[in-house]
C-alpha cells in the first residue's frame, strides 16, 4: 500500500476524550488493560476535572471512550486514583486471545482439605494494601553494577546457572510443609515423583496475548 493509501485509512487526532458509558470498574477484566496515562485538568477546567474524579470515586464507575491520536484510534478507560483521573489504555476483543486456546490439562477435582490448607496459606500472606516499593527490578539492578563494573575497567566474571529443571511435586505435601503443618505421620512419608491428580509443576507454562 501506498503512504497516501494508508494515510486515507487513518483518523484525525481528537483534541477531547469524550466519554460514552460509564461501567463498575469491577467488571472490567485487567486482561484488557494496556498502557496508563496521568490525566490533568485543561485551562479553566478544574472544577469539573475535580468533581469527575470524586464522583468516580464514590460510585466505584470508569468511564469508557474512543479517542484518535498519532493517526491510530484508542478504545480508553478512564477512572479515579487518589491523586485524580487516570486514562487507561485499553486493548479491542481481537486483540485478546481467548482461554480456550490454553492447554489446561486434566479436569481435575478439588478436595476440601487441600482447599483448606491453601486457603490458609493464602491467608498468612495477605496483605491489606498493595506497597510497590517493596519490591524491585533486580535483573535490571545487576546489569545495571555490572556496566559500571565494565565502565569502571574492572573485570567482569559471568557466572553460569543451570536451568532449574522442572519437578512434579506432592500437593498436599507441598502445603503442608509450607505451613509447617506436618504430623509425624507426615513427615515419614516423601513427597511422591508422580501423583496422578495432585501433582503441580515447578515450571509453568505461560501463555502471551494474541
Amino acid at each position: 500500500m501506498s503512504d497516501e493509501e494508508i494515510a486515507s485509512a487513518q483518523t484525525e487526532a481528537t483534541r477531547a476524550i469524550e466519554i460514552t458509558e460509564f461501567i463498575p470498574l469491577a467488571k472490567i477484566d485487567t486482561i484488557y488493560f494496556d498502557k496508563p496515562y496521568y490525566l490533568g485538568p485543561d485551562t479553566g477546567g478544574d472544577k469539573p476535572y475535580h468533581l469527575l474524579a470524586e464522583a468516580m470515586r464514590q460510585s466505584g464507575l470508569a468511564g469508557i471512550a474512543q479517542y484518535a491520536a498519532r493517526g491510530k484510534q484508542y478504545l480508553v478507560l478512564v477512572r479515579a486514583s487518589d491523586e485524580g483521573l487516570v486514562m487507561q489504555q485499553l486493548r479491542y476483543a481481537d486483540e485478546v486471545r481467548a482461554f480456550s486456546e490454553v492447554p489446561m490439562g486434566e479436569d481435575t477435582e478439588v478436595r476440601e482439605q487441600e482447599l483448606a490448607l491453601a486457603l490458609q496459606i493464602i491467608a498468612m500472606s495477605t496483605s491489606e494494601t498493595f506497597d510497590p516499593s517493596k519490591y524491585e527490578d533486580t535483573v535490571r539492578h545487576t546489569l545495571e553494577r555490572t556496566i559500571q563494573a565494565k565502565i569502571d575497567g574492572e573485570e567482569v566474571t559471568v557466572a553460569h546457572v543451570e536451568e532449574p529443571k522442572a519437578q512434579l511435586i506432592d500437593l498436599m505435601a507441598a502445603l503442608k510443609a509450607s505451613i509447617g503443618g506436618q504430623s509425624e505421620d507426615d513427615a515419614e512419608r516423601k513427597p511422591a515423583k508422580r501423583a496422578a491428580g495432585s501433582a503441580v509443576a515447578d515450571d509453568e507454562q505461560k501463555s502471551s496475548l494474541g
